[in-house]
């Protein structure tokens, strides 16, 4: 019997460890993947279990018997598989309510589906309160049970931190990672029953996995979101990935939806993004001309947007360095968004850990990789700069794309900073119509009056692609005068998250539109 208890307490642990990844991803592909969403899971989470902790102790000990605990995991397991199918419609409601940044169905969603987690691990939590009843028979071994329980159910608990983000959320998606987490620990519970009570007692919960199975199969092939023009969608360890068909455009969005982070259109290169204003930035030099531009990197490559722009302005001979952590991008970008430039090589993994391995200095590092409010910390510090730098050209010049919100430039104003540490020179374009700023940083002086000089020089050369002198009429036109001085940033100290968690909460409280990123 011990060793059973045993087993089934390291399962419940997996689970329930499985369980809290797969809602994070469930929940993300609705409301995004900040550090706000993941503490309010993380604490109702805790709270859950705090108390089946309580209740597991208390039935424990009216009713010490392997049948009663074995009930009580059946029930587990079994709302545990059935919780994205229920989640689902709500999920859908509140996809909807995204787009139209309705917060007041947001919040609503978002506290309804988290209270679907209440059930399956409240009762999951009883579990080890209720294996050391059962196994303590001395209380002279009460501690050592107790630590062996403990000890057991975590190690199950950190199997279960590994296996829904590495194996099967990106190989059989979210809703088929709670079922099969939930049919394991549903089978390891009748199991139980008919090993310690009976089979007839076992039988009586037989038609949970079968109806588990059926509620499957009517939902299969259903996507998780319904949105206008969709034409795809994925999970990978990283993200949730969708593509959108809409006006002849091609677009990209990541978990929430409230972001382009590529587009593309047969006909057109220019779409007054932020794609087309990395190109600008090695102008800010004197006597800049396009072929002086012989390889550029790019720090979050998505699907390509800004790759395929600068092939087409710097010609198919600049080499191109693309650093994107998420292969499933990379897939749909050459799938769906035309990412077959023969001169991209593309790396998989950190831009930061990337660009420092890389064996080249560059005319241009593109760093794309903020999104709000899911903006790395450690790409925005004095040590990340630095390595740009020594990765750069010595008239060479570092481009960032960061959002921003009306009134409040925080986040530029302190990236803008923590650069001028490094760098001599300092240029700040606001895009105009979008709530993107560009921050161009050259490692050498740099002047608006050597940009407008190769503005004019641009305009009489008639074999420079249009693109280039419609991005930098629009980059002239939308300098600003400078920056406001604020906290530097580096590896021991950048409080990005609380600064941007501050800005987007206030800016969608008031209503405010989608960040174009």
């Amino acid at each position: 019997m011990k060793r059973y208890i045993l087993f089934t307490v390291f399962i419940s642990g997996m689970t329930t460890l499985a369980a809290e990844l797969a809602a994070g991803r469930l929940i993300g592909n609705v409301f995004g993947t900040s550090n706000l969403v993941w503490a309010s899971i993380i604490g109702l989470i805790l709270i859950y279990l705090t108390l089946g902790y309580f209740l597991g102790g208390k039935w424990a000990d009216q009713n010490p018997t392997t049948t009663a605990m074995y009930r009580i995991l059946a029930w587990a397991a079994f709302t545990i598989g059935l919780v994205p199918y229920i989640a689902q419609p709500v999920l859908k409601y509140a996809a909807t309510a995204f787009e139209a940044l309705s917060v007041g169905i947001m919040a609503g969603s978002f506290i309804v589906v988290l209270v679907l987690f209440s059930v399956p691990i409240t009762l999951l939590g009883t579990m080890s309160p209720f294996a050391i009843r059962l196994l303590v028979d001395d209380t002279s071994k009460a501690g050592q049970i107790s630590g062996q329980i403990y000890a057991i159910s975590t190690l199950g608990s950190f199997i279960g931190t590994f296996l829904p983000t590495l194996i099967t959320i990106p190989t059989i998606g979210t809703r088929l990672t709670f079922l099969l987490f939930g049919m394991v620990l549903l089978i390891v519970a009748l199991i139980g029953l008919a090993k310690f009570a009976s089979q007839r007692e076992m039988l009586k919960f037989i038609w949970m996995p079968i109806l588990l199975v059926l509620i499957a199969i009517v939902f299969n092939g259903q996507a998780l979101k319904n949105s206008t023009g969709q034409v795809y969608e994925t999970e990978s360890e990283y993200n949730y990935i969708q593509v959108q068909e809409l006006n002849g455009f091609t677009l990209l969005r990541l978990n929430d939806g409230q972001g382009v982070h590529s587009i593309y259109h047969p006909d057109t290169l220019y779409y007054n993004g932020p794609w087309e204003q990395f190109l600008v930035g090695p102008f800010f030099y004197e006597n800049r001309d396009p072929d002086d531009v012989k390889r550029i990197a790019i720090i979050g490559l998505a699907a390509g947007t800004a790759a395929r722009q600068a092939t087409a302005v710097y010609g198919d001979d600049v080499a191109i360095d693309g650093f994107e952590l998420d292969e499933k991008i990379v897939e749909v970008g050459r799938k769906y968004f035309h990412m077959d430039m023969p001169n991209l090589t593309v790396h998989i993994g950190d831009g930061r850990l990337n660009l420092e391995r890389s064996e080249y200095k560059y005319d241009i590092i593109a760093v794309d990789a903020y999104r709000p409010p899911y903006i790395p910390p450690h790409m925005t510090t004095q040590e990340f700069f630095e390595i740009t730098a020594s990765h750069l050209t010595d008239d060479g010049v570092l481009t960032i794309n960061v959002g921003s919100v009306p009134g409040d430039r925080r986040l530029i104003d302190g990236l803008a900073t923590t650069i001028a540490t490094i760098y001599p020179s300092v240029h700040i374009m606001d895009i105009p119509g979008t709530l993107n700023t560009m921050i161009f940083a050259t490692k050498q002086p740099t002047t608006r009056e050597n940009f407008a000089a190769n503005l004019i020089t641009v305009t009489q050369n008639p074999d420079i692609d249009p693109l280039l002198f419609t991005t930098m009429t629009s980059t002239y036109n939308n300098l600003k005068p400078g920056y406001e001085t604020y906290t530097v940033f580096t590896d021991d100290l950048a409080p990005i998250e609380w600064i941007v968690n501050d800005m987007v909460l206030s800016f969608v409280l008031d209503g405010g539109l989608e960040f174009l990123q």
